[in-house]
């Protein structure tokens, strides 16, 4: 199921799910907290498979506080390779669209301005290509 595959046809939104336009479906529809509109059944079917994301944008959708404490200790709990202790990476959160550079944890990495963990890495970290050429060429 990839439900984030979406396209935009003039007023028309489709999901690949369902391939039911959303302005003409008679299924159950919602309004995401960030303003982007999909099926009930859709977001009850992520839930299933714990996606709380709204799948156009990723902007979380609830209230995430618990998992993120529950990441915060993860985080602490999984210590590092000495390689990867000072290891800074760039970040973008998909919650709040700050971009920030974060140090390098393979658990997960942690918005700075508003806590979130909905996260991805923009540049840096191990699987850089340049960092990688710099180590070897040390």
């Amino acid at each position: 199921m990839n439900v984030a595959s979406a396209e935009l046809e003039g007023r028309r939104i489709s999901f690949t799910v369902t391939d039911a336009f959303l302005f003409e479906t008679t299924k159950d529809i919602t309004v995401l907290p960030c303003g982007h509109t999909i099926h009930l059944e859709c977001v009850k079917e992520m839930e299933q498979h714990f996606q709380y994301a709204c799948p156009v944008c990723s902007k979380s959708y609830c209230d995430m506080s618990r998992v993120w404490q529950k990441l915060d200790q993860q985080v602490a709990l999984t210590p590092m390779p000495p390689t990867y202790l000072n290891k800074m990476v760039w970040i973008l959160c998909n919650d709040c669209g700050e971009t920030s550079e974060v140090n390098f944890h393979i658990v997960a990495h942690k918005c700075l301005k508003c806590n979130s963990y909905n996260t991805r890495q923009t540049r840096g970290g191990p699987s850089s290509c340049s960092s990688s050429i710099e180590e070897m060429t040390k």
